[in-house]
């Protein structure tokens, strides 16, 4: 509960800033955020060939607030994703998940260098589960959430260098950085056709009935945002960390690419990629996908 307030108050905190009239009325600020809703639906009445009635929703909140002024920048950028997806006679199933907040503080040394400090926070709503066939044990998968709301959290902060070309180009560079990630409860993972408890066993990095991991290393985060070409554009996303104190080799990688082609000033086309290596999680590459064509309202 703790830790749930901790990153609630550091979020509204950081909100009201932004949201500052002050700083509004004297151009400091720049926000511009996005919101895509993407559907897919299939239903079916006394059709001879079969099929069931299904309903997939992606909801995504995509939100950057940056501060410039006399010598002093501080880049937001807030990304809130939901998906489910609904067949009949199944269980509901999340198919999306993501809540990050990524912020940087920076003072201006020559003209595209700064030094800085830099905060991410990162978790998801939802409890999620594994509906693997491999399931052999008694019960159902969904009463083994294999994550949730604070079932992973990652909070990471430094000290660093922050260069900054332009709001659409940048790159962190944190030397001496702090990451926690966070268990608030009971969670599991499928082995062997059961399930085991995060209380019996290592999840996440975390040891087991622990409720926090700590390391200590370097981060480096890269932002560029490109125009392919009118009304198609790729927005990039890179997070690398490797700790100093147990296998500084296996460095974390978080990647994230969205593409998208507007159509009109309503509706779009969205192509989001997410390729994740965390050791600490999974021994090997995590890929994320989604796409379709969807409405969007800019702001």
């Amino acid at each position: 509960m703790k830790k749930i307030l901790l990153f609630t108050v550091l979020l509204t905190n950081t909100i009201l800033f932004a949201q500052d009239e002050d700083a509004k009325k004297d151009g400091s600020w720049k926000t511009t955020g996005k919101i895509t809703l993407l559907m897919n639906q299939s239903a079916f009445s006394n059709w001879q060939p079969g099929g069931d009635n299904a309903f997939s929703g992606n909801a995504n909140f995509n939100y950057d607030f940056n501060y410039s002024k006399n010598g002093w920048v501080f880049d937001n950028k807030l990304i809130a994703t939901i998906g489910i997806s609904a067949v009949a006679g199944e269980d509901t199933k999340k198919t999306d998940d993501r809540l990050e907040l990524n912020s940087i503080l920076g003072k201006q040394i020559t003209k595209y260098w700064n030094v800085s400090f830099f905060n991410n926070f990162k978790t998801q709503f939802l409890n999620g589960n594994n509906f693997s066939s491999d399931y052999t044990g008694t019960g159902n998968n969904k009463d083994f959430p294999v994550s949730g709301f604070f079932k992973p959290a990652y909070l990471s902060f430094g000290p660093g260098f922050f260069w900054k070309k332009s709001d659409n180009l940048s790159v962190n560079l944190a030397p001496v950085t702090s990451k926690f990630t966070f268990l608030s409860g009971e969670i599991f993972t499928l082995i062997d056709g059961d399930f085991i408890s995060s209380n019996e066993m290592e999840t996440y990095g975390v040891d087991p009935g622990e409720n926090m991991r700590y390391e200590f290393g370097m981060n480096l985060r890269g932002y560029y945002r490109i125009n392919l070409m009118e009304n198609i554009s790729m927005e990039n996303i890179l997070t690398l960390f490797s700790d100093y104190i147990s296998k500084p080799q296996n460095v974390d990688i978080d990647y994230t690419m969205n593409l998208i082609m507007k159509i009109n000033d309503v509706f779009s086309t969205n192509l989001t990629f997410q390729g994740v290596y965390d050791d600490n999680a999974y021994q090997g590459f995590q890929v994320k996908e989604t796409f379709g064509i969807g409405i969007s309202y800019i702001f």
